[in-house]
């Protein structure tokens, strides 16, 4: 049997079979005669979060779209359909989702099971476009949760613990274009009285830096673009200057694989994540971190993540900043908190990450941080489950769904049901 590692090789799944099924009663079936199941989309998961000692199960090939409600203006997809694949089908019916994430190459069931986002004062993460998602459950039933049955808050960020995703209906938009501006240098201390504004002064702003200073690197605007209408863009915010060439967010890689920038006008699927569909973004080699404090608390952390800059720049290619709108979602890191999220893509030294990580944990406990559910962390069972007062209350529908625990792991029992 293939060794199967995840996206970036630094975690190697423990299954011992592999199934790709192509439709729902296949998944049905496999799901009733499994001991153990989990389900693996992209491998973009740098922990054990997807993994399983039996059965892992890919909806690779179930990655169609299935209805567009043009009426309430929603489209329902299967489990394993990708943002990118999505994006250019809703371009062509003049539609578009609220955001995406740097990448479009994830699953979109992969993504809201971990509440993973973008940027934008206004936007949640890319959980809050679902209205309803259809699972199989551990007996092979099919349960559906939705926005009027009450239990989505509950199921959506469901970390793959309810059962397997067959269907996902998401609200969508009006199409949309999006201009990208890069500006180079931006102090920290702009952040202490100028944070509402440079977060704001787009759809979607990132912010970049390497903490081998007291600044940012870039700062990556993505601004939407009104049809017939020109746009100039400033030389100068909040002392950044505007880029004159395209840029990629570590300094030293080529904008090669990045989505346009300069100001070019282009469609929402195309602008809003970082690189491109039809290009791999990174060899794969690295690892990644990231940890959600309230927006308040945003530049305190930040200065006290600075305080680390000689023990995190040796190890980090890049670290990206974002806000993130509250929500209603029970396991999500922006439950009933406007966030930012600190990013950390390091270089593939863990036993140098492993070391950092315990600093940068201690320096933002007092911000009370949550880490990504699928990145790497090095926090206690029993603080993670401290972070997320709905906690019981999934618990409890965990039980009530799989009682025998069929789709739970060696993650999901540690971080959710407390067992070591």
């Amino acid at each position: 049997m293939a060794i199967l590692r995840n996206w970036a090789g630094n975690y190697t799944f423990g299954a011992s079979e592999y199934m790709y099924p192509e439709n729902k009663e296949e998944v049905q079936e496999i799901v009733a005669r499994s001991h153990k199941l989990r389900v693996f989309g992209t491998r973009h998961s740098f922990n054990g979060i997807a993994d399983s000692n039996e059965t892992m199960l890919s909806l690779q090939n179930m990655n169609r779209v299935l209805e567009l409600d043009r009426d309430n203006k929603r489209v329902k997809v299967e489990g394993g359909i990708r943002y990118g694949e999505l994006g250019e089908y809703l371009h062509r019916e003049g539609y578009a989702l609220h955001n995406l994430a740097s990448l479009p190459h994830i699953t979109i069931a992969g993504a809201i099971a971990t509440a993973t986002h973008g940027s934008g004062d206004r936007n949640g993460n890319l959980a809050t476009a679902v209205y309803a998602i259809e699972i199989v459950k551990a007996d092979g039933s099919i349960a559906e949760f939705t926005r009027e049955n009450g239990s989505l808050n509950g199921a959506v960020v469901g970390l793959g613990g309810l059962g397997v995703v067959t269907a996902i209906t998401l609200d969508i938009l009006p199409l949309f274009e999006i201009s990208q501006y890069i500006y180079e240098n931006l102090p920290l201390s702009q952040l202490e009285h100028h944070f509402d504004a440079i977060f704001s002064s787009a759809y979607s702003v990132s912010l970049f830096t390497d903490w081998k200073d007291s600044s940012f690197n870039q700062i990556w605007q993505k601004r939407l673009s009104e049809p017939g209408k020109s746009e100039v863009a400033g030389n100068e915010l909040f002392g950044a200057r505007l880029a004159e060439a395209k840029r990629h967010p570590v300094p030293e890689q080529t904008a090669e694989n990045c989505s346009e920038q300069l100001g070019i006008p282009g469609p929402w699927h195309e602008r809003l994540p970082h690189f491109r569909m039809d290009f791999t973004p990174s060899a794969g080699e690295e690892l990644q971190s990231e940890y959600f404090v309230a927006r308040e608390d945003a530049y305190a952390a930040l200065c006290a993540i600075n305080e680390l800059s000689e023990q995190i720049a040796p190890l980090l290619f890049v670290s990206e900043v974002r806000t993130i709108a509250a929500d209603e979602l029970w396991l999500s890191p922006n439950y009933k908190q406007h966030s930012v999220g600190v990013h950390f893509t390091w270089k593939p030294d863990w036993e140098g990450v492993k070391q950092v990580l315990p600093l940068i944990e201690e320096k933002l406990e007092r911000f009370h941080a949550r880490p990504h559910w699928a990145k790497v962390h090095t926090m206690p069972q029993e603080r993670v489950q401290s972070l997320y007062e709905k906690l019981p209350e999934f618990r409890q529908l965990l039980l009530e769904q799989d009682p025998d625990g069929k789709f739970r792991n060696a993650y999901v029992d540690t971080y959710i049901m407390g067992e070591q």
